[in-house]
């Protein structure tokens, strides 16, 4: 093809000499336009004539390939030759091609002239590659550039997901310009601009610019297989930059095997032909292999981490769709080929490659997910030695003090599990040996992280320790097992862990290329009893995800008999099921299936299961209901099948049946919870007669009790019922001389629910039975109760007159027969003698249930009988006659030696007839409340609790004036009864039935104190869980009052006045030193869970109603006085008192949250900052106005009285001025000595401190050495922060606890300037100095005069930036020691033992 007919098209021999000489003057930099004319003729028909050229171009390409022979010699330097002859200038051909190129690259530019552009860009490229270009002045370095990147700048960005816009969008761009944005005006309008263009683009448009895309980027193969860009780097730079993007252009429909091409035509996709290119840039022909894979690692970094990151600033996530994860998947296997093909050449890199990813890492699950992949695939194609380097590495890096770089190394140890184990003996380095082995990978990093500091980190590492046992490696399970137990049985699974993942988008830092070196120390490792009680505390975390973490780990061990299941392990996992957050208890409830899944034959799982599942029935939070009736219905009632000899039953149903067992004996109190979910069933019509028929087969097998259980819940909720099956049990029941309790309960249930159905016949040989039953007074009280109930309902009837007589007929029989047999008894002179005293309580238990359903049939003596069950055998009764009120019925008592159990019940049954006659309630009440102060029997005493506590409900005003003898039991001596109080008054207080009124309140704080833990923690439970939500102002209101009530102080005008009798007083007592304790105890309780307003208003309170009457003398200063005011200053100085909006770290390490929420991190940090500012702003101006004074006053006063409350007052200034150290004066301007005397506490306190750290740092033992500043606590990240680099979001500094240190004992060493400025500008800790800008350039290099091994081989550590930093440039470097070289000991201290300063004293 004729070369010169070719070029005919471009009209070179028009284009004027001083346009040509003009562009070049401009370097390229920016266009100038080219006649409209002639650029309109050129465009007419350029695309076609622009192939036609570079098919000319690619034909004398191919024959000057061709080894020199016959007529190659004289075709080598053909196309130069031709040009010339025919006059044809270079200069002008290059000119012209740049305004095509630079016209493509303008914003608006048009499909014609993209695709014109790439065609004259892959032209340019073309002559480029033809020897001679150089010589023949082609070359020009900022055109190349140029054309690099206008493959970006003509394709459209994003435009698969932009072109789903429709055209309306497009034509309303315009209107959309006026509208106001919160965005800058250029970037609105370039990206309307982009948005309007993309909009037009058809799919045959974009086809058209993607193949000349492509022409483009072959056309660039072709130059990099015979142009050298060795003394380009920058031009090196942008072609791996380049094509690191074109990765994504498109998908690739086919493997890739990164094999060379015999053709470069065989490259269908640009991705193939991008990842061609990096191989090539890869070869020595551009240079140094070690710098050109440096570039190329580099630049795949952002690929496998899915960040977009150009030339300069910080790297964007991408969305992880399908197509970035094929690309990610294809850069990790184009890097596994080069280290296959380059060997020992690329390790090094490969190295640094993974210390990058580790570092880069961004805390979103998926992408940890897919970089953690990335590290185990890159790893596996590591020698040993190499891979036990990185271990050693990641190690170190696990301790990292940036919480998602600890998160990290979990998942790449995760991911690491899942490989083949190396053996050691492949390992020549007997050092790094022991990081081959799996039990390393868990013991050392994984279960190493289980005391982070972090709760994410905590909780996903207890996480991963419950999969490592799900992993089909023995040896992992082996190493689990050594954690927990001496000796275990390993688990093998044979099955692949697999993760999830989730998508979101977020922008982060990057960190230049180059090794990140480390140091750190050996940990030693707990045994198994103490890492079994961390995981246990861990269950009880104060972090939600923790305890879910814990709670997965926890049943994981279980599973799999790593722990044994012990009653303790299984209560700590079935109490999660009350956690407080709902998370917690949905992840319980899923364990505890798990755990039953795993062992359905263990009693004790089965005991944690119903005891978990069971109560969360009545759980407050509706989809925790929803969570256990949908597991009480998996495993209970779908499994209940219709009985048959015959048929085997299979696990399931077998444990169905052992706990229905279970609900029927050991687990009964948990029945009550049960008729929740069967309540909550029967409107979703879940009992069909099929299941009642299935449950009514089962009551004549071993499953009676179960069958019966479901069949007593159900019944009421069905209305038809085969009712033979149950008269037969019935009448089986009633002529049975031994009767099961549980059973017999059950069945008069179903009895009585199925009563309405029943005919009348039916009905009255049911009710003869159970008259004949109950009158023989053999049955046992649960039974009696469960009989007249059902009498109940047999005789129950639409008709309340004939229902109310049913009822006086066959209940006033009963009351009859119980009355004569307590005259027997008690009015018989010897009743006592051979009393029954079974017998006695059920006939006291009957005539209690039976009076309830006939009150009218309750007379006078029967009401005298039971009264007189109650005598008290005490001495005290009769001695305290005279105090006791009018009401009190003495004259009807008599000694008798009833036993204290008949008395107890006595009481049950006296209390119910109270409950329907309000006169007895009246005349009893008084006789109760004498008994609980006077009484000796414990049960009784018990019993009158609840007796008053269920009269309250009824007659709440009568009972309101007994609160007080019953708040009283709060001390009894007795623990039962304070616990039984504790309970029915929070009951009471829940619903309102009685109000904190007097001394009742004071008197609930003193259960906090309780001398049994239990109860403490109960009514701390009941203080903050059901008693503080409904009055939320419940502690503010009576703070102050504590302080005079506890120390018995009723001098005050207002507080502390409510009447009390003196047994009352020193009951409830608090006063002096040897209950100092208890009171604080009490007072930060309150003060914990108070408001900063309320912190605020309570401090200012104490000054004006406290300080201000001692401060005016209305108060006198005593020796009462004077400990109030002590106990005060005392009160002031606690640091539960301080505001929160001061203690609280503003996003600090202490209230860490995750990453994926750093804007709303962001956003409260600020508000913290300023609401904090504010409320500083408020606080010093009320207390300047408002304490102050006081405080003068108060000091001036006790100086006078020479008080010893003197040193309290000061100590209280001590410690609040702490944050006002530098404004003393300012603040005590009224009294400078005051001012004087406080700055001298600070000083003496700061000097104690520093005593202190002097005598925890310093040996006092002679020829000691100094103690370094290098830290090793591996479970302490913060103390050993790798580098705290410029994170997206503010971040609190985290100093090394060596360098505070430094900073307290070597005050009096004045650094020299060099030295401050180094200090200032780097943090050190261990052997890594990071000086200050070192982040935005260049992270890593060896220092000078060092030529140690670092992470890889032969000394290679620095990887230049994207500005090309040079080696020279040490203003940005972060110097490593070597692991080799012993680290120069730190700057000696300037600090004597405070025993050799004692001694040096005493000798002067």
């Amino acid at each position: 093809m004729d070369l010169i007919a070719t070029l005919q098209f471009l009209n070179l021999n028009q284009v004027p000499q001083d346009w040509v000489d003009a562009v070049w003057d401009l370097e390229f930099m920016e266009r100038k336009p080219l006649d409209h004319i002639m650029e309109d003729e050129v465009c007419a028909g350029g695309e076609k004539s622009f192939r036609s050229l570079i098919h000319c171009l690619l034909e004398h390409a191919a024959v000057q390939q061709q080894p020199p022979g016959r007529d190659g010699a004289s075709q080598l330097q053909g196309v130069w030759m031709i040009l010339g002859e025919n006059r044809v200038s270079v200069t002008s051909l290059v000119a012209v091609l740049s305004s095509f190129i630079l016209a493509a690259k303008t914003k608006g530019a048009s499909v014609q002239q993209r695709v014109c552009g790439l065609y004259a860009a892959s032209v340019y490229l073309l002559l480029l590659g033809i020897p001679g270009s150089i010589a023949n002045k082609v070359f020009h370095e900022v055109l190349l550039d140029t054309c690099l990147d206008l493959t970006f700048h003509c394709w459209p960005q994003d435009s698969g997901r932009k072109r789903k816009k429709d055209g309306l969008k497009s034509s309303q761009a315009d209107s959309k310009r006026s509208k106001p944005q919160r965005r800058d005006a250029p970037e609105m309008e370039m990206e309307e601009e982009e948005e309007e263009d993309e909009l037009h683009f058809s799919g045959q448009e974009l086809a058209k610019i993607r193949d000349a895309i492509a022409v483009l980027v072959q056309s660039l193969l072709r130059l990099l297989q015979t142009f050298s860009l060795k003394d380009r780097p920058q031009s090196a730079s942008n072609c791996t930059q380049i094509f690191s993007k074109l990765l994504y252009i498109e998908p690739v429909l086919r493997e890739l095997t990164f094999a060379v091409p015999r053709d470069l035509c065989e490259l269908r996709s640009v991705p193939e032909m991008a990842f061609h290119g990096l191989k090539l840039l890869c070869s020595s022909r551009h240079g140094e292999q070690k710098e050109s894979l440096r570039r190329v690692f580099h630049r795949l970094l952002y690929v496998i981490l899915m960040m977009s990151k150009g030339h300069s600033g910080k790297p964007s996530l991408l969305v992880p769709s399908q197509a970035i994860l094929t690309t990610r998947d294809q850069a990790v296997h184009f890097v596994c080929h080069l280290v296959d093909e380059l060997k020992e050449l690329a390790l090094p890199f490969l190295q640094i490659l993974l210390q990058h990813i580790c570092f880069q890492m961004v805390e979103k699950s998926e992408y940890r997910n897919h970089g953690a992949q990335a590290v185990g695939m890159l790893t596996s194609q590591m020698a040993s030695m190499d891979y036990a380097r990185f271990i050693k590495w990641l190690f170190i890096f696990s301790g990292h003090s940036k919480m998602v770089h600890r998160l990290f190394s979990v998942d790449v140890v995760m991911v690491l599990l899942t490989q083949p184990e190396r053996s050691s003996e492949e390992c020549q380095d007997p050092e790094l040996a022991r990081f081959l082995s799996h039990k390393f990978l868990i013991q050392d990093l994984l279960f190493a992280r289980r005391m982070d500091e972090s709760p994410t980190v905590q909780g996903h590492a207890l996480s991963c320790l419950a999969q490592c046992l799900e992993l089909p490696s023995l040896n992992v399970t082996r190493a689990v097992h050594t954690l927990f137990s001496a000796t275990g049985t390993q688990t093998v699974l044979e099955e692949e862990l697999t993760t999830g993942s989730s998508s979101s988008q977020k922008t982060y830092q990057t960190l230049p290329f180059r090794t990140v070196e480390l140091s750190s120390a050996d940990s030693s490792s707990c045994d198994a009893k103490e890492n079994l009680a961390l995981l246990l505390r861990r269950v009880r975390d104060s972090k939600t995800n923790v305890r879910k973490a814990a709670l997965q780990a926890l049943v994981g061990l279980l599973k799999h008999g790593v722990i044994p299941t012990t009653r303790e392990n299984l209560e700590t996992l079935a109490e999660r099921s009350r956690d407080p957050a709902v998370s917690v208890k949905k992840k319980a409830l899923q364990c505890l299936g798990e755990l039953l899944t795993a062992k359905p034959g263990s009693v004790e799982v089965q005991k944690a299961w119903l005891l978990g599942v069971v109560p969360a029935v009545v759980d407050s939070e509706n989809s925790v209901q929803d969570k256990a009736l949908e597991v009480l219905d998996q495993v209970l009632l779908s499994q209940v099948k219709h009985y048959s000899e015959r048929r085997h039953m299979d696990y399931s149903e077998r444990l169905t049946w052992d706990l229905l067992d279970l609900l029927c004996n050991e687990c009964r109190n948990l029945s009550r919870y049960f008729s929740r979910g069967f309540t909550i069933w029967s409107k979703q019509n879940k009992f069909t007669p099929t299941f009642i028929s299935n449950l009514i087969s089962h009551t004549e097998t071993e499953h009676a009790a179960g069958a019966w259980l479901l069949l007593s819940k159900v019944v009421s909720s069905v209305s038809t019922i085969q009712y033979g099956k149950i008269l037969e049990a019935w009448d089986s029941m009633v002529r049975s001389h031994e009767v099961n309790v549980t059973n017999c309960c059950h069945i008069l249930s179903v009895v009585g629910d199925i009563a309405a159905h029943l005919n009348e016949d039916t009905r009255g040989r049911i009710v003869a039975d159970l008259m004949s039953w109950l009158k023989t007074f053999s049955l046992s009280l649960e039974v009696i109760s469960a009989a007249m109930q059902t009498l109940y309902q047999l005789g129950c009837s639409e008709d309340v007159k004939h229902t109310q007589a049913f009822l006086n007929q066959h209940c006033g029989e009963l009351v009859s027969i119980c009355e004569t047999y307590l005259a027997s008894i008690i009015l018989s002179a010897n009743g006592t003698q051979n009393l029954n005293e079974d017998l006695m309580i059920k006939h006291l238990h009957t005539l209690g249930v039976a009076s309830l359903h006939c009150p009218a049939k309750v007379g006078k003596r029967t009401v005298l009988l039971v009264e007189s069950v109650l005598t008290s055998h005490s001495e005290k009764l009769a001695a305290c006659q005279e105090e006791l009120p009018a009401s009190l019925p003495l004259s009807q008592f008599r000694e008798n030696s009833l036993p204290t159990r008949i008395k107890a019940h006595g009481v049950i049954t006296l209390g119910k007839l109270c409950l329907q006659h309000e006169e007895l309630a009246h005349k009893y009440l008084p006789v109760f409340a004498r008994e609980l102060e006077v009484g000796t029997e414990v049960a009784v005493r018990n019993n009158i609790v609840v007796i008053m506590c269920d009269l309250c409900v009824r007659y709440t005003n009568i009972v309101d004036h007994y609160i007080p003898n019953i708040s009283a039991c709060l001390r009894d001596d007795e623990a039962v009864i304070r616990e039984q109080t504790l309970i029915m008054l929070t009951n009471l207080l829940q619903e309102e039935f009685v109000k904190w009124k007097g001394s009742f309140f004071f008197r609930f704080m003193v259960a906090l104190v309780d001398p049994v833990p239990a109860i403490a923690s109960l009514c701390e439970y009941c203080l903050l869980h059901r008693l503080l939500k409904k009055n939320p102002e419940m502690f503010s209101q009576h703070f102050i009052e504590c302080i005079f009530h506890f120390n018995s102080y009723n001098k005050h005008t207002s507080y502390n006045k409510f009447p009390q009798s003196e047994r009352e007083k020193v009951l409830f007592s608090l006063k002096g030193a040897q209950h100092r304790e208890k009171r604080f105890r009490i007072y930060r309780f309150l003060l914990e869970h108070f408001t900063d307003a309320q912190r605020f208003n309570i401090t200012n309170k104490i000054s004006q109603t406290i300080l201000a009457c001692f401060a005016d003398e209305e108060l006198p200063l005593d020796a009462d006085g004077a400990e109030i005011l002590s106990e005060t200053f005392n009160v002031l100085s606690l640091k539960e008192l301080k505001l929160q909006a001061f203690s609280a770290p503003a996003g600090g390490a202490g209230s860490e949250e995750p990453e994926e929420e750093n804007v709303a991190t962001m956003t409260k940090a600020v508000l913290q900052v300023v609401q904090k500012k504010v409320v500083s702003q408020v606080q010093k101006k009320a207390f300047i106005e408002n304490t102050v004074p006081l405080i003068i006053s108060l000091k001036n006063l006790l100086e006078l009285k020479r008080s010893p409350v003197l040193k309290d007052l000061m100590a209280y200034l001590k410690v609040t001025m702490q944050d006002y150290r530098n404004e003393v004066k300012e603040f005590f301007a009224g009294d400078e000595q005051l001012a004087a005397e406080v700055e001298f506490a600070l000083k003496t306190a700061e000097k104690e401190r520093e005593v202190q750290e002097q005598m925890e740092n310093c040996s006092v033992a002679p020829g000691a050495q100094t103690p370094t500043a290098k830290s090793s606590d591996l479970r302490s990240p913060a103390k050993r922060a790798l580098l705290p680099f410029n994170f997206a979001t503010p971040q609190p500094p985290r100093p090394s606890s060596a360098s505070s240190r430094l900073a307290l004992t070597d005050r009096r060493a004045a650094p020299s300037r060099q030295e401050e400025q180094s200090q200032s500008k780097s943090l050190t800790l261990g052997r890594t100095a990071i000086v200050k800008g070192g982040v935005s350039d260049r992270a890593f290099s060896t220092p000078k005069g060092f030529s140690p091994s670092l992470t890889f081989n032969e000394g290679l550590s620095a990887i230049f930036s994207d500005q090309g930093t040079s080696p020279s440039e040490e203003s940005s470097i972060l110097h490593v020691r070597p692991n080799e070289q012993t680290a120069p000991g730190p700057r000696r201290w300037n600090v004597q033992s405070p025993l050799q300063q004692r001694k040096t004293s005493s000798r002067v």
